[in-house]
């Protein structure tokens, strides 16, 4: 996203370097989305859904990237000061300049998602994907019916936070390890608070079954959120290369016994 840091910027900068330097020979092999949305810059037009911070925002991102063009441009929130027919238009006239090829919604509830969905196709609007904070522990779009919604206008699903920050990992399960990200007070997504006696009893009870079915309990996690045929994918972050070569394993087990599910309800004291 344009204003992811930690200062706003540098993760696309850092991205656009590491594209110019190693992967420029693979640019149309690979997906490469950006988000706007949230505070970027001071003033009026510097968050937001209007056509200026839009455009704006996107122009930025294509200069920090070194691109000509993204994949998928997100919509990063709703923006409840802004007519969401503009937010919409905005992004059918980002794709129609060539600056994207289509676009997306983050953090867009079902009701949210269901007062767009007729917009863009109003305005013919290439709209494919919804990006939701979805996990074991976070099931809101499953009470919400966003992957319902989502598979009758027949768009796909792209979950972020797969890991839980990284606690659905068997990184705390012998307690906090220094520099780890609970450990960082700045962290503003995941502290100490968040690792109770309550949740790492759970932890290692989900990782007793991970491993029954030989699986760690990072691709486990990953699997469970993409048991759902509705769910396109799973974003997940990674400090070193050994973790994505790790969790891409996941693939190789996705299915789980009705026993296995009910188990991990039951840990986790999901009642149906």
């Amino acid at each position: 996203a344009n204003n992811y840091g930690p200062a706003p910027g540098s993760a696309e900068i850092n991205f656009g370097r590491i594209l110019a330097d190693h992967l420029s020979g693979h640019r149309d092999e690979l997906i490469i989305s950006t988000k706007a949305g949230y505070g970027m810059w001071q003033g009026p037009y510097g968050d937001g859904g209007s056509r200026k911070y839009l455009f704006a925002s996107l122009d930025q991102s294509l200069r920090r990237l070194k691109l000509d063009y993204v994949d998928i441009f997100y919509h990063h929130r709703p923006d409840p000061e802004t007519d969401l027919e503009e937010t919409v238009m905005a992004l059918g006239d980002l794709v129609r300049s060539g600056k994207a090829l289509y676009v997306g919604l983050s953090n867009y509830s079902r009701r949210d998602t269901e007062r767009a969905a007729p917009l863009f196709e109003k305005h013919r609007v290439p709209y494919v994907i919804s990006q939701p904070s979805y996990n074991m522990f976070n099931r809101g779009i499953e009470q919400d019916g966003l992957l319902d919604a989502q598979e009758k206008i027949e768009a796909g699903t792209l979950a972020y936070q797969v890991l839980s920050q990284g606690l659905l990992t068997d990184k705390y399960l012998k307690g906090i390890p220094k520099a780890s990200r609970i450990e960082k007070s700045h962290c503003e997504w995941l502290n100490q608070s968040d690792l109770t006696q309550q949740r790492l009893d759970q932890l290692i009870k989900l990782n007793a079954l991970a491993n029954s079915r030989e699986q760690s309990l990072s691709q486990m996690a990953i699997a469970w959120v993409l048991r759902d045929e509705r769910v396109t994918s799973a974003l997940m972050g990674a400090s070193n290369p050994d973790q994505i070569l790790q969790n891409v394993q996941a693939l190789n087990h996705l299915a789980f016994s009705s026993e296995e599910l009910d188990e991990i309800d039951q840990i986790l004291g999901v009642k149906k």
